[in-house]
């Protein structure tokens, strides 16, 4: 696609707008490029919103406040304390409700003229192809690979675009992908990147405001393909460092070699849980929270050596940890270096979840250390079985 193609709108006009929906869409309507028509093509706008967390919230307040007659949220999740740093449809008092709920609340504060539906399921090959062929148009601000190339081929399977947005630390990039005009994820990214490569934003952080910046984005571009007005982001990836203060542009081009898109997969599968040797050497080394808690015990009394080790950042150390570990990064157990003060020793691998901690335990034994395992679910779990007056993150 040529850069100065102009896609024609998404979506046909709807009813005449009431008085009510002249007042509060006014804004709209003076600028000629939207106008009257353009509002009524938002009003009969169906899009649909994967996951109502760090993109999904601002996504989801300017869609609403835009007029976008249907909503839909694929969530099933519910609201953490973690959460409320960037996840600004949510309150204090949502903690602990579905976050589709209490997304659909917020938008009902918003602008009750919308019609929100909401889909509280995990979002998977089985279901995919059901719940987007009632909507126009998707936009994916989700933070694993599975569930971004199940969009992609969902989407190019039935013929509908999506707007992409991702964010991590301080960067965000941004795209829309639309496999009958234009390129697909898989033209951006042909392969998963090797499990484990790509921290998430619960492993790395993330600053909260830089939703702000990338959702906007994304709702603008939602908002041209459904009227049909500018230049959309097809065919080109957008950039951001919130540091510099710096967006930059890279084109992305239809791969004609590309085998075309005909049926979902399974998409864990395909991107891997974890690394081969990992889910290898995890099988029949991995204990539980309860177990590590009764092994520290007896290492108190002195009837039992080992050494403990967390193999998380020195910033999730500082947040929270388990008594009695020590503090070496998965890299440098990775590249050896952090084994080499625990030679002959019994060793006892962790992290947040439990995914991590198996990489480690990879390399570990793949160095010598046959007995070694790892706390399945991790710090996560240890603070919620055994200390649950320590913070989560």
């Amino acid at each position: 696609m040529a850069p100065e193609q102009l896609l024609p709108p998404l979506v046909e006009p709807g009813s005449e707008l009431t008085v009510d929906e002249i007042e509060r869409y006014s804004r709209h309507l003076i600028i000629p490029d939207v106008g009257v028509t353009g509002q009524r093509r938002l009003k009969n706008a169906r899009v649909l919103v994967m996951g109502a967390g760090g993109l999904g919230s601002p996504a989801l307040l300017y869609l609403a406040a835009a007029g976008v007659g249907t909503i839909g949220i694929v969530d099933d999740d519910v609201v953490d304390t973690s959460n409320l740093q960037r996840q600004i449809i949510h309150g204090v008092d949502d903690v602990g409700r579905l976050k589709a709920e209490s997304a659909r609340d917020a938008i009902a504060r918003l602008n009750p003229l919308v019609d929100v539906q909401l889909h509280v399921v995990r979002l998977d090959s089985s279901n995919a192809l059901e719940i987007f062929s009632g909507y126009d148009l998707i936009l994916d601000g989700t933070d694993n690979f599975a569930t971004r190339y199940l969009v992609n081929d969902a989407a190019a399977i039935l013929g509908k675009p999506y707007v992409w947005g991702s964010i991590y630390r301080f960067d965000g990039q941004i795209s829309v992908f639309w496999d009958k005009h234009g390129p697909n994820y898989r033209d951006l990214y042909p392969e998963a990147p090797p499990p484990g490569s790509v921290p998430s934003c619960a492993e790395g952080g993330v600053l909260g405001m830089l939703c702000a910046s990338v959702g906007s984005v994304m709702v603008t571009e939602a908002i041209k393909l459904i009227t049909g007005i500018g230049q959309t982001l097809l065919g080109r990836l957008m950039i951001y460092d919130s540091l510099a203060l710096t967006w930059r542009e890279v084109r992305v081009r239809k791969d004609p070699d590309a085998e075309p898109i005909t049926k979902l997969v399974d998409y864990e599968a395909f991107c891997g849980i974890l690394p081969p040797d990992a889910a290898t050497a995890v099988d029949g080394s991995a204990i539980s929270v309860r177990e590590l808690a009764g092994m520290l015990d007896a290492r108190r009394r002195g009837e039992t050596d080992f050494e403990l080790i967390d193999v998380r950042e020195p910033g999730e150390y500082e947040i929270v940890n388990i008594p009695g570990s020590v503090l070496v990064p998965k890299s440098k157990i990775i590249d050896g270096d952090g084994l080499a003060p625990f030679s002959g020793r019994q060793l006892v691998f962790h992290c947040k979840s439990g995914a991590r901690s198996a990489e480690a335990l990879a390399a570990a034994k793949k160095a010598g250390f046959e007995s070694a395992v790892h706390v399945d679910g991790g710090v996560a779990a240890w603070v919620k079985e055994i200390e649950p007056a320590k913070p989560v993150y």
